[in-house]
């Protein structure tokens, strides 16, 4: 199993670059799921407003992260209507969870690999899954993501990967 060696940051909310590279993950979270919501129930199968959530947490830290989480979902909803407010809270509590989980793996692994993606990812899936129930009170539609979202998840580990080894390596 290939695991690669790579420069993590961990940038805090005092320095510009947490906003820019904040901006930047926000606005490919907001591109993404546009490009996906061309297929039917895209959004459902691909997971794409979780994907640079991922990527922005594991190589710059929490911070990043959790302005990506938190600010991908509210803006695209404000913008496009997408995710829907009945659907707002569970995504905004999945996001959080994977930018914490992908921080925190990085942070304590301090390299990266296709099983330690499939960790954070299932992690996140796991206990965002829960508080789903826990807030919509059915089980069917709190697994959703593991219904149907397989691909979506399969993105995130194999494409973050991609993206985070190859095109990031600075």
């Amino acid at each position: 199993m290939q695991t690669t060696t790579l420069k993590l940051y961990s940038l805090h909310y005092l320095q510009a670059k947490t906003y820019l590279m904040a901006m930047a993950f926000v606005i490919g979270n907001m591109l993404l799921p546009q490009l996906c919501h061309l297929v039917p129930q895209g959004g459902f199968i691909f997971l794409p407003i979780y994907f640079f959530t991922l990527i922005g947490a594991y190589k710059y830290g929490w911070q990043v992260g959790l302005m990506t989480a938190i600010f991908s979902p509210l803006l695209n909803h404000i913008l496009f209507g997408m995710p829907p407010v009945a659907v707002l809270p569970a995504i905004l509590t999945k996001s959080v969870f994977l930018a914490i989980a992908a921080s925190i793996a990085a942070g304590y692994f301090k390299r990266i690999s296709l099983p330690i993606l499939v960790g954070v990812v299932l992690a996140y899936q796991i206990f965002g899954t829960l508080i789903e129930w826990a807030m919509v009170g059915d089980f069917m539609i709190a697994v959703q993501d593991f219904r149907i979202g397989v691909p979506g998840m399969l993105i995130q580990i194999i494409g973050g990967y991609f993206l985070i080894t190859r095109l990031m390596r600075k």
